[in-house]
């Protein structure tokens, strides 16, 4: 009988950066895998700005960086070939492009090395989940396979995927629907096209998408009709058939996998039930349109990790747990509805109904406003929380900066320049204050507490004023804003100082005179425990460690 903080069960992406985050907080954790090792092939393509983030965070973004290609162009084409709507944001608000093609086997490759860091992380491969029973105390776990056993753990993860193990023991439910339309996925090497960014065909006679990844590998994906079976698309005649005309010599492809699928659009019921978490497909399950699965499930480890690590630590009552359904169910249920939106304007394939679609799409895209729209990705779901590990108490802007993500600018501190803000910040709790010393804002009641939280004190101003001496302290972090867009988003906002949480959401927000107020509220909320955690309870570090490249 074994006994960690935190068992995972499935090494996917979500399994893998859960992990990552919890070891570098120092958190023991157990990754148990059914398979011998992580899946080989292409599956998820597209990786956006809250994703490298994530990343950043775990101290692995360099790592993956050579493995996207960012600020990649999404066109989408009617039956004509005509432009029905470009996707090109250029945005870095939150210090990353928005839209990144990536190889998902070489990311997760990644994920994995960076868990050698961690003498306090195990991976067990060939080895599933076969019992799971919980009490007050904690759960315990039945392994089969390569290290068959039971192990116990305070909690649990289930990023076991679609057809979780972990989800069909608790009894959870998965609502939704599943399409009766099957697609026909290839990869192949050597991109025969070579030309950079994605296309999704939206033609009645057969819908479509032809999607660059890097390292030359190109990824088509058609519509199967009634009658097309799997032992058809095992020949290659029935291949090279569907290729002819996207590519110049479609008998000459380099193939490195072909898999019918469906496309499910289902989230549980709950994410979580008593000390067992849901994340990942384990947890919901959208169609591709958006390329938003990967993505939502590295949201539910960034979500979750710092949770569960707070409350091990003994900084946080258990209760803050029950965050994480609060926030994450409504976010994820707004990504699979759009999904499955794009997915039902792009593949109709009776001609009328496309025609119509593409007077629509015309009519909106010569409005200039709507147009900006659709190619900066605005209409992209971004976390907004109204209820769950934050307060709202104190702050006065309308609308509030509390529950949404505050952004990340390249900045200046005294030992380094040009840096991104996290990097300073580290991967805990941040207390930021424009123009002012954080520690003359807060009352001694305030202060302790958030030293409890084992926050960080950071002072906002100006790059120019970066040397000036009148808040040197140990125990104060100075910051320029070396391209102004700190300033800028003060600016629009009577909010003046900022409590961000480890996921960059903003947990409270007020004016300056009401910060100690403030951080009072956010230490309700997040279940703040009323001393110190116990003598050798690990603290989180300055940063993660970065894996060397």
């Amino acid at each position: 009988m074994t006994h960690r903080d935190v068992v995972i069960v499935g090494a996917g992406p979500v399994g893998l950066m859960t992990a990552n985050l919890l070891g570098g907080y120092g958190i023991s954790v157990l990754l148990v895998e059914d398979r011998p090792e992580i899946i080989d092939y292409p599956r998820g393509v597209g990786m956006d700005d809250e994703c490298l983030r994530t990343f950043q965070t775990a101290g692995l973004v360099d790592r993956v960086l050579p493995h996207t290609v960012p600020n990649q162009r999404l066109i989408f084409l009617n039956g004509d070939k005509k432009v029905l709507a470009e996707i090109a944001p250029r945005t870095d608000e939150y210090g990353w492009p928005r839209r990144n093609g990536f190889v998902q086997p070489l990311a997760d490759q990644v994920s994995l090395e960076g868990l050698d860091r961690y003498p306090h992380v195990e991976v067990l491969w060939s080895t599933r989940m076969t019992g799971l029973r919980q009490d007050d105390a904690g759960v315990t776990l039945t392994l089969e396979g390569a290290h068959a056993g039971e192990v116990t753990a305070s909690y649990v993860v289930g990023a076991d995927g679609g057809r979780s193990a972990t989800r069909t023991a608790l009894g959870i439910g998965f609502e939704g629907r599943t399409s009766s339309t099957r697609w026909l996925v290839i990869d192949l090497r050597n991109d025969p096209l070579g030309q950079p960014g994605a296309i999704v065909g939206a033609d009645p006679r057969r819908p479509y998408a032809s999607i660059s990844i890097p390292h030359g590998i190109r990824r088509f994906e058609f519509m199967l009709f009634d009658g097309e079976t799997e032992e058809m698309v095992e020949q290659p005649g029935f291949i090279a058939e569907l290729l002819d005309g996207f590519v110049p010599d479609p008998e000459r492809v380099d193939i490195v996998r072909r898999r019918v699928y469906t496309h499910h659009s289902r989230i549980v019921s709950d994410f979580r039930a008593g000390r067992v978490l849901l994340a990942g497909d384990a947890a919901h399950l959208m169609p591709v349109w958006q390329g938003q699965g990967y993505n939502s499930g590295i949201r539910d480890a960034s979500n979750l990790a710092w949770k569960l690590a707070a409350v091990l630590q003994g900084r946080c009552d258990a209760s803050l747990l029950a965050s994480y359904d609060a926030e994450r169910h409504g976010h994820a249920r707004s990504m699979i509805d759009l999904s499955t939106l794009v997915g039902r304007v792009i593949s109709p394939t009776n001609t009328l109904v496309a025609r119509a679609r593409d007077v629509f799409f015309r009519g909106i895209t010569a409005i200039p406003s709507a147009k900006r729209y659709l190619v900066e990705m605005r209409f992209k779901p971004m976390p907004t929380f109204t209820a769950g590990a934050l307060s709202f108490a104190e702050s006065v802007a309308q609308p509030s900066p509390v529950g949404r993500l505050f952004p990340q600018p390249r900045v200046d501190t005294r030992e380094r320049a040009d840096v991104l803000l996290d990097d300073v910040l580290g991967p805990w709790f941040a207390l930021l204050v424009w123009n002012n010393d954080p520690r003359a804002l807060l009352d001694d009641d305030a202060l302790d507490r958030f030293r409890r939280l084992g926050g960080r004190l950071v002072a906002l101003r100006p790059a120019c004023q970066l040397s000036w001496p009148d808040q040197d302290a140990d125990d104060v972090t100075v910051v320029g804003d070396r391209t102004g867009r700190l300033k800028e988003w003060f600016d629009t906002r009577p909010d003046t100082v900022v409590l961000v949480r480890p996921d960059r959401v903003v947990a409270g927000a007020s004016p300056a005179q009401r910060a100690s107020a403030m951080v009072r509220a956010v230490s309700d909320a997040i279940g703040l425990a009323p001393a110190l955690p116990a003598a050798g309870a690990v603290l989180p570090a300055d940063s993660l460690e970065a894996v060397e490249a």
